[in-house]
């Protein structure tokens, strides 16, 4: 990465100045940092290192600071100036062919890195419960947590995709109670949900039941028929598992149509089933966490952070929520895993110092467990926010991707960081503008696959109206592209050509950064920032830059430089698990 580059050797130069007594009071042990920027004022160079920092050690003023480091950098290529106390890089085309030719010949996908060092990471998101379709917000969780899950792979991270399926509980049971009146009503028997609120909630009285029913009827018959408006256990069970199966398999189609895949579904009754979640609890009292006060059995979480002690089993002998939720985590770090990542509501922020007290509390290091928390959607239509459940179609995120597509719904999906409010503004995802960010991105990789598509494609001449060969036949365009000579390019007399060409590849070589600096966040938006500027410096340098010239040599040069942000395009719109089209 070129600004590490820089940083390094800027780096070297503070302690060979030092080391030479050329700084002052510093010394070749003093302990600094430095960092490198992009300076707002393109004519001061293309990097800049501020080293004022080191004035309260060297005890001399920044400008002399400068000067003096200045001149013990080594760096070929490089025209190295001062103003103030700054230290500015102007790179030379060495370096700029450099980043081009390593784009289109490595072998490596360009960007990635081994930040995470092959660390096993458990990253668990959406989790939703299998009792209702899913929801706008869980399409983002969806979508960022997919791309977070591509991004750390892409870092060097092995990683594990899991989705964990509260199907123990009232809701469960809710849910089978709420299919029998829709199997009854499908056999044309006189019945309803309850009327009064407190009652109704109790219930799921949507409508996303009724194919259920008829499914359940249609399989099984004779069972259905003998059902009457009152229940047995065995008849709960059995409409409380196939619904909750059924409503299962359905948010898993809808997460592979929106490009999300989960190595693992864990069921929480199987936490119950095993005797985990027994076992956990026993090993909590053995280790002296829990104690009994009021008839309940309370963990002592306020021990480890948490500002409260909580409940784990209840005085009716029930456990609560928690109690399945620390086994399941401690279940997670048994699986052998180095890192647990969880995407929750930010409604659940409170739930965060309780699972890293568990974790604790066991023997486990608690830094182990990240929770991201993320903030709320804005559906935003004409304009105005509309009120989730007002508008029909807008309701759950098979709608919302029927309305405006898989990429548009998942390209704004993690546009923002996680912990802000997202506006998602229906009428500007579906435009085709470039006021829409996605359609922004795609048809620049669009526009350079058009330009391959017309180097290998028969011209016409506009005087004669007589067809002209190609420019190349597609063997000779591969050949040309990667044994293009690149330094033509900062011979061009158009300055304009010459500027954008630079602006573009050093944007090209920042992705490196973008995409280490993503990984550590854990922030995959900044992927799609990083998309917009790209696209826009790969606009301008389309403006200033005629690609295909009767020039083969320029051309090729060009069309090289073409083929890299192509190649660099897909690549981040790949972790984001969005198309990258070649025809728009």
């Amino acid at each position: 990465m070129l600004k590490q580059y820089i940083i390094d050797i800027t780096t070297q130069a503070v302690k060979e100045a030092a080391k030479n007594s050329k700084l002052g009071q510093m010394t070749a042990e003093t302990e600094f940092i430095l960092n490198s920027e992009t300076p707002k004022n393109e004519e001061f160079g293309d990097f800049a290192v501020n080293v004022s920092s080191l004035a309260r050690f060297a005890k001399m003023a920044p400008p002399a600071i400068a000067q003096t480091v200045a001149s013990f950098i080594k760096a070929e290529d490089c025209e190295i100036t001062t103003v103030a106390g700054f230290i500015n890089f102007k790179l030379g085309q060495t370096y700029l062919n450099t980043i081009v030719k390593d784009i289109i010949n490595l072998k490596e996908e360009y960007g990635s890195n081994n930040y995470g060092d092959g660390q096993k990471v458990l990253l668990e998101y959406v989790s939703a419960n299998p009792t209702g379709p899913f929801h706008i917000g869980h399409g983002r969780w969806a979508a960022m947590g997919s791309a977070l899950a591509n991004l750390l792979k892409f870092a060097g991270y092995e990683v594990s995709q899991e989705f964990y399926v509260n199907d123990a509980g009232n809701q469960i049971k809710n849910l089978g109670r709420s299919l029998h009146i829709r199997v009854l009503q499908e056999l044309g028997n006189d019945i309803d949900f309850p009327v009064d609120e407190v009652e109704r909630k109790s219930y799921y009285p949507g409508e996303y039941l009724i194919p259920l029913a008829k499914e359940f009827v249609k399989e099984n018959e004779e069972f259905a028929n003998s059902l009457t408006k009152e229940l047995s256990q065995e008849q709960l069970d059995k409409l409380s598992t196939f619904a909750k199966l059924r409503m299962l398999d359905l948010q898993k189609d809808l997460l592979k149509k929106f490009n999300t895949h989960f190595d693992t579904f864990y069921f929480e009754t199987d936490l119950h089933k095993t005797g985990k979640v027994e076992a956990c609890v026993n090993k909590l009292k053995e280790l002296g966490m829990l104690y009994e006060k009021d008839g309940a059995i309370w963990f002592k979480s306020s021990k480890f952070g948490d500002d409260q002690d909580r409940v784990l089993r209840k005085t009716d002998g029930s456990n609560t929520y928690l109690t399945a939720d620390i086994a399941y985590h401690h279940d997670k770090i048994k699986r052998g895993f180095d890192k647990l990542i969880n995407i929750w509501g930010a409604d659940h922020h409170g739930y965060v110092p309780r699972m890293k007290a568990s974790i604790e509390a066991l023997g486990d290091n608690p830094d182990k467990l990240e929770v991201l928390l993320g903030q709320l959607v804005n559906i935003v239509l004409n304009g105005e926010a509309v009120r989730m459940g007002k508008r029909k179609n807008m309701v759950t995120l098979e709608d919302l991707i029927d309305e405006v597509g898989v990429d548009a719904t998942r390209y704004w999906m993690i546009i923002r960081s996680i912990d802000t409010t997202l506006d998602f503004d229906i009428e500007l995802a579906k435009s085709k503008s470039d006021e829409n960010p996605v359609f922004y991105v795609q048809y620049a990789h669009a526009r350079a696959c058009s330009i391959f598509r017309n180097a290998v494609t028969e011209r016409l001449n506009v005087e004669t109206k007589e067809k002209i060969a190609p420019l190349f036949s597609e063997e000779e365009l591969n050949n040309a592209i990667l044994n293009a000579n690149l330094d033509i390019l900062w011979s061009d007399d158009d300055t304009k050509s010459v500027a954008s060409a630079k602006k573009l590849i050093l944007k090209l070589e920042e992705f490196k950064s973008v995409i280490l600096s993503a990984a550590k966040a854990r922030a995959p938006y900044m992927i799609c920032k990083y998309l917009q500027e790209l696209s826009g410096c790969f606009h301008q340098f389309y403006t200033f830059s005629r690609v295909l010239t009767e020039d083969k040599t320029l051309s090729a040069a060009r069309l090289a430089l073409v083929k890299s942000v192509s190649r660099v395009i897909k690549t981040a719109l790949d972790l984001l698990a969005v198309e990258a089209p070649e025809r728009m």
